[in-house]
């Protein structure tokens, strides 16, 4: 039977359960603690207890892709978790992206941008940022991460309603990745952020960071003053990934969930670029969209 590292930290009395970096609930969240030393891994690796109200779940396993590090499992709990020489970032042939680029067959992403504007806004949107379509699911999106030397790293394949923009989460969550789907051996995966090939236009514009692809696509139509990019996810926004925007002054725009766990990183990533975090949404925002989570697309498609 396997054993592995780390796992979550037994109860014992509330010392043993934290603040929540997502809902921001004390007493909440379970962190993860290494079997042998008995030390956390990391402040915001662990689980939250409120899992219709949050559902906050960052695995170690998790933390160790984000941070480029090796986690390997190994029998009767001789599990070491080490780092290893960096391994060589892998690449998808141009070629692939660009036929992904089709406006012949379906795409329900792209279908939902048209009926908010029109096909040309939708289309103008597609070749900025890179949008293709998949046959992985019928309609599917991809959204391509090509890098500030136009290196493709790979592609997000996700499902939207048509009619609404919302992701497809039922009976599953459909998220998938090119390379797993073309099933490339040995690819290795060193995500960037969706659309940072849109820094070599303008080196003196400043940069907006949201979760969401589709949020970033979204916004650089209502808000064109800044260059648009997307993490991925809550956990994505890391120094890795902002060595590309180093020099550049940055504006963060969290979810209403994750707003203290991306200000909270800001002096980690100061180094690198000028940030500061919006408060646009915390501030309009009633309980009930706070509760939900909303983001700044959720407030733009309201504004016709």
């Amino acid at each position: 039977m396997n054993d592995y590292r780390y796992t979550l930290e037994p109860y014992n009395g509330m010392k043993t359960r934290y603040h929540c970096p997502n809902c921001n609930k004390k007493g909440v969240f379970t962190k993860y603690v290494d079997i042998h030393t008995k030390e956390h891994l990391n402040d915001n690796v662990g689980k939250c207890s409120r899992l219709i109200k949050c559902g906050y779940h960052y695995t170690p396993k998790q933390y160790f892709d984000d941070n480029n590090l090796s986690f390997d499992t190994l029998i009767n709990s001789k599990v070491i978790a080490r780092v290893k020489p960096k391994p060589k970032t892998s690449f998808i042939n141009v070629e692939v992206l660009n036929k992904s680029k089709t406006r012949s067959k379906p795409n329900f992403f792209i279908d939902f941008l048209a009926n908010h504007w029109n096909k040309e806004v939708a289309f103008e949107l597609l070749d900025k940022y890179h949008i293709g379509t998949s046959n992985y699911w019928n309609g599917s999106t991809v959204f391509w991460q090509v890098d500030v030397k136009g290196n493709v790293r790979s592609g997000k394949i996700m499902l939207y309603n048509a009619s609404n923009g919302k992701r497809v989460k039922e009976p599953y969550n459909h998220i998938n990745w090119v390379h797993k789907a073309l099933k490339l051996d040995n690819f290795n995966l060193e995500q960037c952020y969706f659309g940072e090939h849109l820094l070599n236009e303008d080196t003196s514009k400043p940069v907006a960071i949201v979760k969401s692809e589709k949020t970033a696509v979204i916004s650089s139509v209502y808000l064109p003053e800044f260059i648009w990019l997307a993490c991925g996810s809550v956990n994505n926004l890391n120094e890795s990934k902002t060595r590309a925007l180093k020099g550049r002054n940055v504006v963060l725009f969290p979810d209403l969930k994750c707003f203290d766990l991306w200000n909270n990183k800001i002096p980690q990533l100061t180094s690198l670029a000028t940030f500061r975090t919006s408060t646009l949404l915390k501030e309009k925002a009633n309980q009930i969209e706070k509760e939900q989570g909303y983001d700044l697309a959720d407030y733009l498609l309201k504004i016709k």
